[in-house]
Formats: C-alpha cells, structure tokens, sequence
C-alpha cells in the first residue's frame, strides 16, 4: 500500500474516485488562503496540543529525572499528580505553561505553513508520494529553532523543588550563570529526535487514516484516533532521545556529580553517555509511560482542530 500525502490528486483511491469539489478542497486548504491562513491554524492546534495535557507533561519532567530527590519519586501518572498538588500546590503541575503557549504558537504556525507549503510543491512534481521525510525536513528545521530554548526554561520551572520564581526569573537567571549558550544546549538532541519522531508520527497518522478513511474526508473521530495512535507510537520510540534533552534541559546536578561531572553537560554524545552511565539501558526509557499518555490526547487534538481548520476553510472559501 502506498502512503500519500492529503490532498494531492483527486485520482481514485482503494478503487473509489474522489469526487471534485469535496475531498480534494477540504484536504488541501482553498488555493486563495494565504500562508498566514496556513499559520493560524497551526497556531491554534499547537498551543492546543501543548496546553490542554500539560500537567502530564510536568509530571514526565519530573520522571525523566535520572536521580530524583526522594519526595519526587513516582510509582505513575495519578499518584505524581495527587502529590504534586497535595504537597506543593494547586498550580505546580502547570508552572512553566506560559512559556510553552509562547513558543508552540510561533513554532507550530511555521511548522504547519511549511508542511502546505511541501505538499503543494511536491504535489506538482509527483502525484503519489511516500510521506515522511521531505515533509517533516521541511518543516522540521523552524519549529526547532523557535521552540527549542524553550523547554529549557520550562523543564527547569517543572523540576521539584525548582528556585525559578517565574519564567522572566529563569531566563535571567541562566544567562547570567551559564550564558545564552545554555539554551541551546539540547539543540542537536531536539533535532535528531524530531526527525523520527515526525517520520513516525506522519507514516503512522497517514497509514491509519487511509485504515479508516481512505475516501479522506472531514471526519473527526478517524483524525482523533489517528492521532492519538500515531502520537503514541512516535513517543514510545523516541523517548531514549527525550531523556536525554531533559538531561541537557535540566542539568540535574545530583545525577552529574554520581558521575564525578562538574560543571555543565553538553553535547548528545555525552548526553547518551550520561545516562547509560547512571540508569543502564532502563534510563533512555524514564518516564516513558507518562510521555505516551501525553502525547496521544495532544497528538490527537492538534490533528482534530487542524483538520477541522481546513475543513471549515474550506465549506467557507466563497
């Protein structure tokens, strides 16, 4: 079976032709949208994607520790949360949001412009294409330039017992102790574990819509179920890569000094090193739980209300 991207041809598929003026519009969105039509909705389902299942985020942070102060160790998801807003407040699961709705915006709006952007162009050079990597290179490489000093700050302001009193407080605080290189510290590891992670996450979401939807219409319960399943599967794969940027993110200075470092780690090499070092081959896989169940719901809802974008967009182009 071969995967193809959206809204590329009408020609049939599994033996049923596509009708004009119904699957095709609503696949790829009207001619006359402007990119920053493209941007907006890309906007929207980021910051969506990255805020409603937030919390869970925080409390896989927290598991990705590779030497947890004992009052932050967890047996699961549930429990970490109950703890969480017992013993330190209401708002911790959501300390550093503010930072994430910051740059999943910008990022995911370039992110989705530059996968429309891809799919036309490619789409008049060859109708039937393998998904992955064109598309994700695409628009891989802004979405990580803009989000990835990011989840520095935030990872840091989500760590137990964190001495960051507000997302300004952080920021000044490492630059003025470890530099404007410090944010970008995880840049190699962010880049490396989003390429599989998309190609993944797009050859998972396309083979299991054209499962469920292979005429690809607007239809919400197939995009959420594709989503959710592609989110998990790309998450579960890439973790061993995740630990390591939240190791580069956080510097946890209890894990460093077990392994007679001083100073700051740097580099995904040394990252790899690190964690083997201190947690075996268990460690790449910290936290994993929580980062599935993370990224299903979020994976899916980004999907949904983009989907749903194109296809409003669409109904309404006159």
């Amino acid at each position: 079976m071969e995967l193809r991207s959206p809204g590329l041809s009408m020609e049939a598929r599994d033996g049923v032709p596509a009708l004009p003026g119904e699957a095709d519009e609503y696949e790829s969105l009207p001619e006359g949208a402007s990119p920053l039509t493209h941007m907006m909705a890309g906007a929207v389902a980021g910051i969506l994607e990255h805020t409603v299942m937030y919390p869970v985020d925080s409390v896989k942070t927290r598991m990705q520790s590779l030497q947890p102060d004992p009052k932050a160790q967890y047996r699961g998801v549930m429990e970490a949360l109950k703890r969480m807003i017992r013993s330190e407040g209401l708002m911790t699961p959501l300390r550093g949001i503010n930072v994430t709705m910051l740059g999943a915006g910008p990022a995911h709006a370039m992110y989705f412009a530059c996968y429309e952007k891809m799919k036309t162009t490619i789409g008049s050079v060859h109708k039937e294409i393998l998904l992955p990597d064109l598309l994700t290179l695409y628009g891989l490489t802004p979405q990580v330039i803009v989000f990835s000093s990011s989840p520095v700050v935030k990872q840091r302001m989500q760590m137990y017992n964190s001495p960051y009193r507000s997302m300004l407080h952080c920021i000044r605080t490492i630059s003025r102790t470890e530099g404007a290189g410090a944010f970008y510290r995880s840049y190699s590891t962010q880049l490396f574990m989003n390429i599989p992670f998309q190609a993944i996450h797009f050859i998972t979401y396309e083979f299991t819509q054209e499962q469920l939807n292979p005429q690809r219409q607007y239809h919400p319960s197939s995009h959420i179920v594709s989503g959710a399943i592609a989110g998990a599967v790309a998450a579960a794969a890439t973790t061993p890569l995740d630990v390591c940027k939240t190791l580069l993110n956080t510097q946890e200075n209890m894990a460093l000094s077990s392994v007679n470092i001083s100073g700051h780690l740097s580099g995904m090499a040394n990252a790899i090193r690190t964690v083997y070092q201190i947690g075996g081959v268990a460690g790449y896989f910290k936290g994993v739980q929580a980062r599935v169940i993370y990224q299903m719901p979020s994976t899916a809802i980004a999907w949904s209300v983009y989907e749903f974008f194109k296809y409003f967009l669409s109904r309404n182009r006159h």
